[in-house]
């Protein structure tokens, strides 16, 4: 039986992930900071704790004779170098990365979409083979240019497969975008505002579909990067409407051309001025990829999750890192005002 370690085992990716892969006949080595265990995981599967900035600690978990490592939270050229240091050691390894690092043809890329007109226009669908930022260690998306750098250079000797995750959606996520419109629907709010006429598009990507690319992926090894999107790219107006269906309520939308009116009116997490559509012909082409879910299928238990972490709670206590991200989502005093006006 081949032999599989995932780090980073117990978040939103890693749980469906270490569970396909056993499914498909892995040994799997589950490693997270914890050493938790997902519920739906076979009993084989073996967890570990695992602080993934020690190298000794990750070297003694990898081991000397590793068909596959599995990387969800790999971030920069440090983590990369940890792995391809076991180059020898380890068969083959699927990282995850992020769309996060393409620009567009005029250099503007998700970390200057707050400055005037600096929102990237990419071609759509976004093909692999657009460019991307520098690598660097100043943000996210400079980050994961680095990671994807540093381990393509190796090439055949450490054959790894980056996917480039669209916005993740699904349980166990810390910012799940779908709270805007799930946590509307708890305050009784059945007026939204939408700006760009809810018409926005930023490609989602369900825990379930990256599961699935990593097992195509753990069983094709090459050197590679693949979009890892949904095989559709719904609307936000979509997106709010399928909520509104799994939570069985009813809401008049107010749809506004262009951007948000006035601040925090109207600027859902998925509110972006140009479509984020990303091109997965070539992980059907080279993995043989078919979609296994549809976003709307996915909904109730990503509702069901979301609701079970406010239950009781303040909304910033329980997605802390929503606030960091998003400021005020949630600002029905100006959202109010607004509509009075409109």
């Amino acid at each position: 039986m081949k032999r599989a370690v995932v780090i980073g085992a117990t978040g939103q990716i890693g749980r469906p992930a270490v569970r396909a892969l056993a499914r498909d006949g892995w040994a799997v080595t589950a490693a997270s900071r914890g050493g938790g265990r997902d519920e739906s995981w076979p009993d084989e599967v073996r967890t570990v704790r695992l602080d993934r900035e020690d190298d000794a600690a990750l070297a003694a978990v990898i081991g000397e004779d590793c068909d596959l490592v599995v990387d969800i939270v790999a971030f920069g050229d440090r983590h990369a170098r940890q792995l391809t240091a076991m180059a020898g050691r380890v068969g083959s390894a699927v990282v995850i990365s992020s769309v996060s690092v393409y620009e567009d043809d005029k250099g503007r890329n998700f970390d200057t979409q707050a400055e005037p007109d600096g929102f990237p226009e990419y071609p759509v669908p976004l093909p692999e083979t657009q460019r991307t930022v520098p690598p660097g260690d100043t943000s996210y998306s400079t980050r994961k240019a680095a990671l994807e750098r540093e381990l393509l250079a190796v090439g055949e000797q450490l054959p790894t497969t980056l996917l480039r995750a669209g916005a993740v959606h699904g349980p166990h996520c810390r910012t799940p975008r779908e709270l805007y419109f799930v946590k509307r629907n708890l305050d009784d709010r059945r007026r939204r505002v939408l700006a760009y006429g809810g018409e926005s598009r930023f490609h989602p990507v369900s825990v379930h579909t990256l599961a699935e690319l990593v097992r195509l992926a753990a069983a094709r090894p090459a050197s590679r990067v693949l979009n890892a999107c949904d095989d559709e790219a719904p609307t936000v107006a979509d997106i709010a409407a399928a909520i509104d269906t799994v939570m069985g309520t009813e809401t008049e939308t107010v749809l506004v051309d262009g951007p948000p009116p006035a601040p925090t009116v109207g600027d859902s997490p998925w509110s972006v001025p140009v479509p984020v559509v990303c091109d997965m012909s070539a992980a059907q082409r080279e993995l043989g990829y078919r979609p296994v879910v549809r976003y709307a299928e996915t909904l109730p238990e990503t509702v069901e999750w979301i609701e079970r972490q406010l239950s009781g709670r303040d909304w910033r206590e329980a997605y802390p890192k929503m606030v960091q991200a998003y400021g005020d989502l949630f600002d029905y005093a100006a959202e109010d005002a607004w509509l009075d006006r409109a």
